[in-house]
This record gives C-alpha cells, sequence and structure tokens, in this order.
C-alpha cells in the first residue's frame, strides 16, 4: 500500500469531516504538523474538538484554526501565549478541558495500546476529580481516566521511511508519538522521506503500522521564546 501522497489536502482527503476529533501533536512550538493544520483551515472543516497538549501561538499551529473559528473544543495542558485562544475562552465561545500534562500523554498512550480506561493520582481532590469514578488502591484514593480515541491523528517527524516507521527529533518526540497512536487514522508530516530498510530498526521511534498516510515538506523553524545579548 502506498503511504505516501504529494500534498497536505492529498493526504487529508476523504479523512476530514465536521465535529471530528483530532489529535495534533506539538511539544511548545516543536513538533506541530503546520503543513496538515494548513490544509484543515483551507479545507473549511469545522466544529473541531482538538487534542494537544498546547494551543500554538495566535499565528502558529492550531492557532490558526482558531482564529477561523473552526475549533469547537480544546483539549490541553497548557494553553499560553496565544491571545485568540484567551479571548474565545473567555468569552464562551470555545470550550475547554483542561488536563494534567501526564494524564494526557496516557489518555493518547492508553488509546494506541487498546486500554478504554485507567486509574491515576493526579487530579484527586481538585477540579479534575469531579464527577470522576474514585477508587481505592493500597490505602491511597485514585480517579479513573478515560483513553483518547481521536477519529485522526496529525503528527510531524523528521524523517520516516515509505513505510511509515519515523524518527523525531529531540523534545517534537515528546507527544507525538502518542498523538499518532490515539488516531483511528494517522497523517505523518516529515522533512524526508527514504526508502524502506534505510533507518535502523533500533532508532525508529513510531513503527509504521500507526502510520496511515506520509508527505514530505518544508518546515518552519520557529522558536518559542527568543532572547539575546545586547552588544
Amino acid at each position: 500500500m502506498n503511504k505516501v501522497y504529494d500534498s497536505a489536502a492529498a493526504a487529508l482527503e476523504g479523512l476530514l469531516h465536521d465535529g471530528q476529533t483530532i489529535a495534533a501533536s506539538g511539544f511548545g512550538l516543536c513538533g506541530i504538523p503546520e503543513l496538515l493544520l494548513a490544509a484543515i483551515r483551507d479545507a473549511g472543516t469545522r466544529d473541531l474538538t482538538f487534542v494537544s497538549n498546547n494551543a500554538g501561538v495566535d499565528d502558529f499551529g492550531i492557532g490558526i484554526l482558531l482564529q477561523t473559528r473552526q475549533v469547537k473544543k480544546m483539549i490541553s495542558s497548557y494553553v499560553g501565549e496565544n491571545a485568540e485562544f484567551m479571548r474565545q475562552y473567555l468569552s464562551g465561545e470555545l470550550e475547554l478541558e483542561f488536563t494534567p500534562q501526564g494524564t494526557l500523554a496516557e489518555k493518547m498512550r492508553a488509546a494506541g495500546h487498546g486500554i478504554p480506561a485507567f486509574y491515576t493520582k493526579t487530579g484527586v481532590g481538585t477540579v479534575i476529580a469531579e464527577g470522576k469514578e474514585h477508587r481505592e488502591f493500597n490505602g491511597e484514593t485514585y480517579i479513573m481516566e478515560e483513553a483518547i480515541f481521536a477519529d485522526l491523528a496529525i503528527v510531524k517527524a523528521w524523517k520516516a521511511d515509505t513505510t511509515g516507521n519515523l524518527v523525531f527529533r529531540k523534545t517534537a518526540r515528546n507527544f507525538n508519538p502518542l498523538a499518532a497512536m490515539s488516531g483511528r487514522v494517522c497523517v505523518a508530516e516529515v522533512e524526508e522521506i527514504v526508502p524502506a530498510g534505510a533507518l535502523d530498526p533500533d532508532c525508529i521511534h513510531l513503527p509504521g503500522v500507526y502510520v496511515h498516510r506520509l508527505i514530505r515538506g518544508e518546515h518552519e523553524k520557529r522558536i518559542e521564546q527568543r532572547t539575546v545579548r545586547e552588544g
């Protein structure tokens, strides 16, 4: 099966629909699938729920879909540095489900392993625990969290082979494999595609079985907070 497509729009053809849940990779401004996000914006798909560690910034990442009002709900850990996100949330235009970072990671990982729910101590005694099942294990209280099974996962990798095996660079690896695993269908954008067998098996971070479609493209290298010394 050919997994390599000519463009982001072609790779997403037939996968987008209004109201779906999309898991998107990214850690700060690293590992954001910017080409696929732009293609979703151009497709005009609306009422989307995005599962992502953060919401990008005003003009980059998921932020470009917030500008066009295509996002209905965010399930995230960190939403700072995005003025439009703040405006929409405070005005009631955008739903927000805050999730502790480790819990969010485990929700996506669990989905990839077919685990529907798990127990964690994180959030016990806080608003995070409201309405959730509580259970005692060895004298400690835990709450039950459900896995996140996304309709679609979009991720960004450094390198791939033609069968979809992926390699990520540094902190871009933090949420990329987890987001990919949680999607019923996963589309990856990469900087380089090599022939099958060219990647060292011991260096592959995500097996190709999780990746259904691939594109290669040029990507912007962003720095979240740039500080320079005078003189």
